[in-house]
């Protein structure tokens, strides 16, 4: 058995007599342990430990029932100087007997055992498997504590071995899938010694190796999707796979059904017009298929497209979206814009399965929108990312408000003659223009409405304060007072 310095040890013992004989149910039975050899007082034999008291050089004690011939032991405090073989001696007067032949070497080592990870199951993805770490516990009174990286509600348990030994054991079950593969499970044994004042620690550490059918299954094309006639490109098909991809083959889309072309990692011919081609990737556990590349014949990327989703007026929330046909979805385009740098990119898969790139940004609009001119660019690149062919798209936004800047212009201007005509001109931006401009005049109780139009024409009686309304469809505003003066000069 193999011990830890600063622990104990329990000693799982039995013992039987021989046929005829049995315990002297009058006397107490004792137990002694013995060590180097398994003859008593010869040849160097040394005891150790006796039960009666007599001897207890070593610090040992039965947990057994003697009576029921159960002499289980617990050895306490080991260092190293306790290596060594021992022997159990049964002491019941006039039965005396030593196990001869049954030495039990003890091994006291300053380093613990490391801990053992085990995986019980078909280690594939989909499949449930149970994991579990076990350390030998040569102390069950003081057990080692497990901890490991997996999911921290794990079940533990302590069990007693076919040997009356034990083992501390923390199990998991977990459904794998291919992101599991290569996931390293450390796991960590840590054995209280000294009464529980130190710690010593083990660990061991195992790498799942799970076996997947093809995952990120994808085609790049070089030169690029755009093309001219009767020129070459390659297509190649790439896949993650465990085993490995044992086959891969090339179809292109036509009306009735796919037609197979090639059969290979890539697929290299000479463009005759533009077409929809894919791969898809095999091994022994299933096959995926790849998102379709689209050849275009001709020189140059179509432009981006701009949308503005919501209602473009003042003081609303709109989402505006850039986006790009990604023909190519292995060497997608980049797309840039003049509006906030901090907008989210994205790469979507359409309901027919091809791609669009796209960068999309929520913004509340005021009437400072209005007119801004959204610009957008698309950068596919191409010959292997060597090159980059650009096209841009503009846009610009049309934002509805009410009136702002409404003020009012009086003609003649300064001080005015009584009885003579003034005139007052209202004006105001708004989008839709103003619909409606009101005139008031104050008074002491409330004011007082006196004109409709753009500008409000009269003689002047007596000095007044006069102001304008200027209202759309979308709200109206007031604007400053003026006020008249009478006066000769």
């Amino acid at each position: 058995m193999e011990a830890l310095t600063g622990s104990c040890l329990q000693i799982p013992c039995n013992f039987r007599l021989k046929q005829g004989e049995k315990l002297n149910s009058k006397t107490t039975p004792f137990g002694v342990w013995i060590k180097n050899s398994p003859y008593f007082g010869k040849n160097g034999s040394v005891v150790i430990f006796n039960s009666s008291g007599t001897v207890s050089t070593y610090p040992m004690s039965f947990t057994g029932d003697l009576s029921q011939k159960n002499c289980t032991t617990l050895f306490s405090s080991l260092n190293t100087t306790y290596t060594d073989t021992y022997y159990f001696r049964v002491e019941n007067r006039p039965f005396l007997a030593t196990a001869e032949c049954d030495g039990l070497q003890i091994t006291v080592k300053d380093s613990p055992p490391k801990p053992r990870i085990e995986i019980s199951g078909d280690v594939k993805e989909k499949e449930s498997v149970s994991i579990s770490c076990s350390a030998s516990t040569p102390c069950p009174h003081s057990p080692p504590q497990l901890t490991w990286n997996l999911q921290p509600d794990s079940h533990h348990t302590m069990e007693e071995n076919t040997d009356r030994t034990f083992t501390t054991r923390i199990q998991k079950s977990i459904t794998l899938s291919h992101e599991h593969d290569g996931f390293i499970i450390s796991c960590s044994a840590r054995y209280p010694v000294n009464e529980g004042k130190d710690v010593k620690t083990s660990e061991e550490r195992k790498t799942l190796s799970v076996s997947y059918a093809p995952k990120n299954t994808s085609v790049s094309i070089s030169p690029s999707c755009w093309v001219s006639a009767g020129s070459r490109v390659i297509l190649t098909c790439s896949s993650r796979a465990k085993p490995p991809v044992s086959r891969f083959t090339w179809f292109k889309t036509s009306r009735d059904a796919p037609i197979k072309v090639s059969e290979g990692d890539f697929y290299s011919f000479n463009v005759t017009d533009g077409g929809v081609y894919y791969c898809v990737a095999t091994n022994q556990l299933g096959d995926q298929t790849s998102s379709e590349i689209h050849l275009t014949i001709g020189d140059s990327p179509p432009k981006p497209r701009i949308e503005i989703s919501g209602d473009v007026k003042e003081k609303e929330s709109v989402s505006i979206s850039c986006s790009a046909s990604t023909p190519c979805p292995h060497s997608p385009p980049q797309l840039t814009w003049n509006l906030q740098p901090d907008s989210h990119h994205m790469m979507e898969e359409n309901t027919d399965r091809t791609f669009t790139t796209r960068i999309q940004k929520s913004i509340t609009l005021s009437p400072e929108h209005d007119g801004f001119i959204i610009t957008c660019s698309a950068r596919y690149p191409v010959n292997e990312g060597k090159d980059v062919k650009t096209s841009e798209e503009r846009k610009t936004l049309s934002v509805s408000y009410a009136p702002k800047n409404t003020s009012v212009s009086i003609s003649p201007s300064g001080r005015v003659s009584a009885g003579s005509r003034v005139n007052l001109t209202c004006s105001s931006r708004a989008k839709p223009p103003v619909s409606r401009f009101t005139w008031f005049k104050t008074s002491r109780d409330a004011p007082i409405k006196v004109s409709e139009g753009d500008f409000y024409s009269f003689n002047v009686t007596d000095g007044e304060v006069y102001y304008c309304v200027a209202t759309n469809q979308l709200g109206d505003q007031i604007s400053s007072e003026i006020h008249l003066t009478i006066g000769g000069n």
